[in-house]
């Protein structure tokens, strides 16, 4: 029941001394008696108060008990004016210093007659939600059976309770857009919200607007691959019966959760096959059949990614880019034998970008692994194992680069920095070194100041003067230190064959 309720109870006679805003139509919560001075640490939080005043000896004693409950999140305080034959003006200035409510109990009012009827409303209530909760479930497991979608369902939920309910994947993807998609910058602060919570259900503050954030099914053994029903507003402040009807609509999501993952379970092994034929160098024919079994359209052009979590979960990696690929449209994901994940995904404007940001999201839930993902250029049905070497490569670089999260298509692997990602670490370093060595030597023991200049100057194409603006140095100091690095190095950066293998020497690096 509420306060407001309460207080309209006849035979109570009960008096209002102060409210603050919104205070009389909160729930009232479990009733607690008691006489101490500093009672709080018996309070866990939305209590009903009741106090004989027994312990107020000063009109200080007002302000000590008030800021002991308050502090504990008290709902509310009903003080019985039989000790002192009224409540006194401390005490409703300490509860509206803490806006607290502060009601009178009359003198002739025994606070067992309260507490009775606070818990036979409350029994009613139970039973009027256990009710409602039993009609609202029943009522949506038909709407289920025949065959409603979950945008109607939570649509339905939606306006029962007044809070828009939405469904999102760890990386962003909208499986419920509710009344409207969100904007991607909410997007990236909910997401976060559910990967880095203690504990679910979490509130986050997103644009002005609160959402309750509530975990999908009971498993979060992995949140990268969970589901999250997202409902505007503050769940700590919703009554009961709101409550239970979002709590059964997420048991209506999981239930439809489970039935789309099953449907990829069983695309799963046609997706394994997929990728041994293009890894084989089958026709483009048979390929081809495989792709159209999937629901992707073989003559449409496709991008490949290979991408590999490390610190995770074998199968996370597959499941996380499953979902990002669904946000895209048909795909086709696969594990490869090296422990990494290929998927098919049809080429479009933004691709690179969509795949950038959904792929990012997922970073505050590795706090000790990494995901690096490689991506081919657009490529043909018929040039499929050209383009899975090309995102290999890029994923090799990507793997290299270091972050939570690292993602490099071809466009942005360079011809010198692809073929040193097909080179092994150890060889790259032992040339390195062999090339700049000297060069290390000499800034580990001085001033550090020939590496960058040697970057810089070969950034510039070998140009003293922009060089020189570059570092905010003078040319002679320039040209300076280029002449140690080649005597260090033995080698003329004026000549073209050696400036490259310097350059590569520094790449390597």
């Amino acid at each position: 029941m509420l306060l407001s309720e309460l207080l309209a109870t006849p035979g109570l006679g009960l008096r209002l001394l102060h409210a603050p805003p919104g205070s009389l139509e909160r729930p009232v919560g479990r009733t607690i008696t008691i006489d101490l001075l500093e009672p709080g640490r018996f309070l866990t939080g939305g209590e009903l108060v009741l106090t004989g005043l027994v312990w107020r000896r000063t009109p200080e004693d007002s302000e000590t008990f008030v800021t002991s409950i308050a502090s504990r999140g008290a709902a509310s305080l009903l003080a019985g004016a039989a000790q002192l034959g009224s409540v006194p003006d401390d005490l409703v200035e300490a509860c509206r210093r803490h806006e607290l409510a502060l009601v009178e109990v009359p003198v002739d009012v025994p606070f067992a007659d309260i507490t009775e009827h606070v818990a036979a409303a409350g029994a009613a209530g139970v039973g009027a939600r256990l009710s409602a909760s039993l009609v609202r479930q029943r009522q949506l497991l038909s709407a289920v059976a025949e065959g409603r979608s979950l945008d109607e369902l939570a649509a339905r939920v939606s306006a029962e309770v007044g809070h828009a309910c939405r469904v999102l994947t760890a990386s962003g993807r909208h499986v419920v857009p509710g009344p409207g998609e969100l904007d991607p910058d909410t997007v990236d602060l909910l997401t976060r919200a559910f990967l880095t919570a203690d504990v679910v259900p979490a509130v986050a503050e997103a644009g002005g607007t609160s959402y309750s954030l509530l975990a999908v099914g009971s498993g979060l053994a992995d949140r990268l691959t969970g589901w999250a029903l997202v409902v505007e507003g503050d769940h700590r402040a919703w009554p009961q019966d709101v409550l239970d009807a979002i709590h059964e609509l997420g048991a209506i999501v999981a239930l439809d959760r489970s039935r789309r993952e099953e449907g990829l379970r069983v695309l799963r092994p046609l997706a394994a096959e997929t990728l041994g034929q293009v890894e084989a160098g089958a026709t483009p024919a048979g390929i081809g059949a495989r792709l159209r079994q999937s629901g992707l359209d073989p003559d449409r052009p496709l991008v490949v990614a290979v991408a590999e979590l490390t610190g995770g979960l074998p199968d996370v990696a597959a499941v996380a880019l499953e979902d990002v690929a669904q946000a895209v449209g048909p795909s086709v994901v696969a594990s490869s034998a090296d422990g990494g994940v290929v998927a098919f995904l049809p080429a479009g404007p933004g691709l690179t970008d969509q795949l950038r940001r959904s792929l990012t999201r997922l970073a505050p839930g590795l706090p000790r692994g990494s995901l690096s993902i490689g991506l081919s250029g657009e490529s043909s049905i018929d040039a499929l194992a050209g383009a899975l070497e090309e995102a290999r490569f890029a994923h090799r670089v990507a793997r290299s680069g270091g972050g939570a999260v690292a993602l490099v298509s071809s466009e942005e692997v360079t011809s010198h920095v692809l073929l040193l990602a097909t080179v092994p670490d150890d060889v790259r370093r032992t040339y390195a070194h062999r090339v700049l060595g000297q060069v290390i030597e000499h800034d580990e023991r001085g001033s550090g100041d020939l590496l960058p200049t040697l970057a810089e100057f070969l950034a510039c194409s070998g140009s003293w003067t922009r060089t020189a603006e570059s570092l905010h140095l003078h040319v002679n100091t320039v040209r300076y230190r280029i002449a140690r690095v080649e005597e260090l190095t033995g080698r003329d950066l004026g000549t073209l064959e050696d400036r490259v293998d310097v350059f590569l020497a520094l790449k390597s690096l």
